[in-house]
């Protein structure tokens, strides 16, 4: 027999009985009951927060500030009692205190006494921050609590931008005080640019002509300095002069004491001795002169003549008549002819070799001549050129020592004019800086004179002098200057479709989970027939896929029709439902015909680890580290994030991500079911006795 007609018989047999036909409806509508009722229970929540009791305590007094009363707490409390947030009830602060503590609200509000003080203090010199004070009570419902937060957030902001507005105001009224203030202060400064600027002309004219006197007291001073260098170096050369014509003086007076007796008498001696000495060396340059020619010629006449002697005293007397008496004569003759020769060469050499000694003399006997002539001229006078040449002497050693003194002086004078002329440069050199400096500062004046009335003269086409009406748009603007521009892709409508993806495959698991309570995994007449492994698997899960089918439909009809659930893709989600419902069916199966009555178990185990890390709820990613390691390995994770995309929109890949996994899922679970199968057509002792039996 075939899987379908098997799976056909299986349900067939529900129909044999009132009680039968209870329980196929009941796992039929499980689902809904599941799914269904709890959306409903929490599908717009936000949308009925006005039937929550909160207490609201106004205790602000009110305030004044500028002459204008403010009073936040009453126009808060008129907002929220308008408002559908919270059935706020106005009671005291120990009213509050006590409802809150015993469940009468769940939440209070409370604005202090100061409340409209501090916030007036914004326009003050000493600004204070007030504050809305909220209690309340996680022990009646922790849900509220985290509302509250939400909802006090935005009544926070709206009292700060009131508080602002205030604020804000005063600093637009203040910015025309500030520009009347600055068109006063920008014709002041107009004014003083004026001042300035003739000031700064002063200043220029003086620094110019501190500027020339630098220069002629630099070159003063330079001078002065050449002066006095040049004056000590006099000072020193006169004394040293008057030094040397002390000594010459001295020297001179102390020879003219010794010479004078002499010259006195004997000037006619000393004439005549002085011509004699000039005529003696005139004589002897003259013989020298002769000496030098006639050398040469008197040594070739001598040997000569010695040659002829000799000739004579061999022809008479040693060849002729050896004993002629003019023999020893001409021996003797030939003999002197011989020396005179052997002289006249000495002579001959002597002058060759002398040449330069004899020229020297010769010129020294010429200078001693003249001189001798001068001093023969001058003899009968002599007395009187010694007595007149020591008087010159003396004048100028007289004279030198004035001078000496006078260079002396001169120094020590000039000594004092270079400090004086140094310390009249620095100062006047400090001067020139002082009106640098001022001329400089001045300049800086001028320009910052010049900036300032420029700056305040534009600053005060700047500066705004607002209306009333431009101080209001202004205010408002200011005062809450940034929106939230908030958009959503793939917004969902409500809380009960954002959360519709994490119940209806949960309501799907139970239901498969409650069909194979009254379903058997595996057929039991296939098993005892013997037949195919793959078709008692098949005979087993079509029966609960095609309960699962019924179930996505009546699940669906009633979110839709019902509740008001729209899905982005109606088809394509009932569709996904359909393979979400045969997977968990295959899975389902799988664990009970394995595992038996522990099977069951095992399912409620697996629905729980799929609930807490499939992040229905929270991302997954908030959830602890084993949560986030088994979320890949589960079909509840795939088939939340495809709901998703087919409820709400977006991209489709994660569906058919989710599509492989689930067929994955399926065909694995039915295998392991088949192989499951085949090993309970052997019998064994656990099966004839269970050791636990559901």
């Amino acid at each position: 027999m075939r899987s379908p007609r098997l799976a056909a018989l299986e349900l067939r047999r529900f129909g044999r009985g009132k009680l039968p036909m209870a329980a196929l409806i009941a796992v039929l509508l499980l689902p809904l009951l599941y799914g269904a009722l709890y959306l409903c229970s929490f599908w717009d929540p936000y949308s009925r927060l006005d039937r929550i009791p909160a207490a609201l305590v106004n205790a602000d007094e009110g305030a004044t500030a500028d002459g204008r009363r403010i009073a936040a707490g009453d126009e808060i409390a008129g907002k929220l009692l308008d408002s559908e947030v919270f059935d706020w009830h106005e009671v005291s602060d120990a009213q509050a205190r006590e409802g809150v503590e015993d469940g009468t609200y769940y939440l209070s509000l409370t604005m202090p006494e100061d409340f409209s003080r501090r916030i007036a203090s914004s326009s003050g010199d000493t600004p204070e921050t007030s504050a809305l004070r909220v209690r309340t009570n996680d022990a009646n419902n922790y849900i509220v609590g985290q509302i509250s937060r939400s909802v006090f957030s935005e009544v926070r902001n709206a009292a700060s931008t009131d508080a602002s507005r205030t604020f804000l105001d005063r600093i637009f009224i203040s910015f025309s005080d500030i520009h009347d203030a600055t068109e006063k202060a920008a014709e002041g400064a107009e004014e003083l640019k004026d001042g300035v600027g003739k000031a700064k002309k002063g200043s220029k004219d003086l620094a110019d002509g501190l500027k020339d006197a630098k220069s002629g007291s630099t070159r003063l001073s330079g001078g002065i300095s050449k002066l006095h260098t040049g004056a000590g170096e006099l000072s020193t050369g006169s004394r040293q002069v008057a030094e040397g014509t002390q000594q010459l003086a001295d020297k001179v007076n102390g020879v003219a004491e010794d010479v004078r007796p002499y010259l006195k008498n004997d000037g006619k001696n000393i004439r005549n001795t002085a011509r004699l000495v000039a005529d003696s060396s005139r004589a002897v340059r003259h013989n020298l002169d002769l000496l030098v020619k006639a050398a040469p010629g008197t040594s070739v006449v001598a040997h000569a003549s010695a040659e002829e002697l000799a000739g004579i005293h061999r022809t008479r007397c040693e060849e002729a008549d050896p004993d002629d008496p003019a023999c020893p004569a001409l021996q003797r003759a030939k003999v002197t002819a011989a020396d005179v020769a052997a002289v006249a060469d000495d002579v001959e050499t002597l002058v060759k070799d002398a040449d330069g000694d004899l020229k020297t003399m010769r010129d020294q006997l010429e200078k001693l001549e003249k001189q001798a002539d001068e001093l023969a001229a001058r003899g009968p006078r002599l007395e009187e050129d010694l007595e007149f040449t020591v008087g010159r002497i003396n004048e100028l050693n007289s004279g030198a020592h004035k001078v000496s003194k006078g260079a002396a002086s001169l120094y020590t004078g000039l000594t004092e004019a270079k400090t004086g002329s140094a310390e009249l440069d620095s100062g006047v050199g400090r001067l020139k800086k002082g009106a640098g400096d001022l001329d400089g500062g001045l300049y800086r004046l001028s320009g910052g004179s010049e900036e300032l009335a420029a700056g305040l003269g534009e600053g005060v086409e700047k500066i705004p002098d607002y209306d009333e009406r431009d101080r209001d748009r202004r205010t408002s603007v200011m005062s809450d200057p940034v929106q939230l521009a908030a958009r959503s892709l793939h917004e969902a409508p409500n809380y009960g479709t954002g959360f519709a993806p994490y119940f209806i495959p949960l309501s799907l698991w139970v239901g498969a989970m409650v069909a194979y309570m009254i379903i058997q995994p595996m057929n039991r007449r296939a098993l005892a027939a013997g037949g195919s492994a793959w078709r008692i698997a098949l005979a087993g899960w079509l029966p609960v896929a095609s309960i699962g089918l019924l179930q996505v439909g009546a699940l669906m009809s009633v979110l839709h029709f019902g509740l008001g659930l729209q899905t982005a893709r109606a088809a394509g989600t009932v569709g996904f439902l359909a393979l979400v419902t045969c997977c968990f069916a295959a899975i389902i199966q799988w664990l009970n015909a394995r595992f038996g009555a522990a099977g069951r178990i095992l399912v409620l185990a697996v629905l729980m680890l799929q609930l807490t890390s499939a992040g229905g709820t929270y991302p997954v990613q908030t959830s602890p580290g084993f949560f986030n390691a088994v979320h890949p390995f589960l079909p509840m994770s795939y088939v939340v994030d495809a709901l998703r995309r087919l409820i709400t929109g977006g991209g489709l890949g994660p569906v058919w991500q989710a599509v492989a996994v689930l067929a994955a899922f399926t065909a694995g679970a039915l295998a392991l079911t088949a192989l499951s199968a085949r090993r309970r057509q052997v019998w064994t002792l656990d099966r004839l006795h269970p050791e636990l039996s559901l």
